[in-house]
């Protein structure tokens, strides 16, 4: 018992970790996957004559804005993906102890049965991040901390993610066309025509895509725990299959709620913005809108970017992510 009470101050100590190893994954994540972000966002809000598909969408970018225009929208992200990863992943190790010592306490043991007596998860399993007592964990209370990281990292992702999309889908080569020059006049703008509301058009919208991160960490412990007990992979290779692949079972599960949250940041505001008049009121006539412009196919409008990047750009930020927390003290 006293053992217990003197490791349970040492974990909460090593806080830290997480968010600083989350910087690291947001500039991986950044650098691999924001071209694909971009043909994402642009196949999202567009209707079907204006691209017929992703490799056409890439083709027309480079031709017209070259290599850079990929990148378009790039800086908040940049900044924001850093900040994002940071909270978002610093939190998740935090709520995964959290529950692990107080919801899920009688899971813990000395050593789950399948980690090797002679390893120590919280040092050299594939699940680093988490602190002794949340490499217990059952399955689902990975996704529950992965919802609970979702929503407290969603306060900052909203504004970020508004800003980029909007930058996004603004198509003209010259800046002296396009309404916004860069990610801080795009900010001013919208708070002086519509305030701190305006800044965070999309919150609900989020918060309901980023409930799907239960899907996320859920998958990312379980397919873990199946490559550790039955493969001699290392643990960054544990790491990087097991993020790539339960990236890809979140946007399986999340992608139409993804398509509407787009269609809701990018609509116009309005007013003294003077870029258009607002189509939607709410987040049911979004996912209405999309329904009556293409269909059912009409929430997977974009998959196949977002399918295509969810892959190497978590894989190699959750080895990042999970290299640094093994190299912190």
């Amino acid at each position: 018992m006293a053992a217990d009470q003197k490791q349970k101050p040492a974990e909460a100590g090593k806080n830290y970790k997480g968010f600083v190893a989350g910087v690291f994954s947001g500039i991986a994540k950044l650098t691999v996957g924001h071209p694909f972000d971009t043909v994402k966002v642009r196949l999202q809000t567009t209707d079907a004559t204006r691209f017929s598909g992703p490799l056409q969408c890439v083709v027309q970018t480079i031709r017209n804005e070259g290599v850079r225009g990929l990148y378009k929208g790039a800086t908040p992200p940049l900044v924001g993906w850093m900040f994002m990863d940071s909270v978002m992943l610093g939190s998740l190790t935090v709520y995964r102890r959290l529950l692990a010592e107080h919801v899920f306490y009688s899971h813990l043991t000395p050593h789950s049965p399948s980690i090797p007596q002679n390893v120590k998860p919280e040092k050299e399993g594939p699940i680093a991040a988490t602190s002794h007592a949340a490499a217990h964990l059952p399955s689902y209370g990975h996704g529950l901390a992965g919802v609970m990281a979702g929503c407290t990292v969603s306060f900052i992702a909203a504004p970020v993610e508004h800003v980029k999309a909007r930058l996004q889908i603004q198509y003209s080569a010259k800046k002296s066309e396009r309404l916004y020059s860069g990610p801080l006049d795009c900010v001013r703008k919208i708070y002086l025509a519509h305030g701190v509301r305006g800044v965070y058009k999309g919150l609900a919208a989020t918060l309901l895509f980023r409930s799907f991160f239960f899907f996320w960490w859920g998958s990312y412990d379980i397919l873990s725990r199946i490559l550790r007990d039955r493969t001699s992979l290392s643990a960054p290779a544990i790491n990087f299959w097991a993020g790539g692949l339960s990236a890809q079972v979140f946007w399986i599960t999340s992608y139409p709620s993804d398509v509407v949250k787009q269609r809701v940041m990018t609509d116009p505001m309005g007013g003294k913005l003077n870029d258009g008049t607002p189509r939607f009121r709410s987040w049911w006539q979004a996912a209405q809108a999309v329904y009556r412009e293409g269909g059912a196919k009409g929430y997977w409008r974009g998959f196949l970017p977002c399918f295509l990047r969810a892959f190497p750009a978590n894989a190699m930020a959750l080895v990042a992510f999970e290299g640094v927390m093994r190299a912190l003290p």
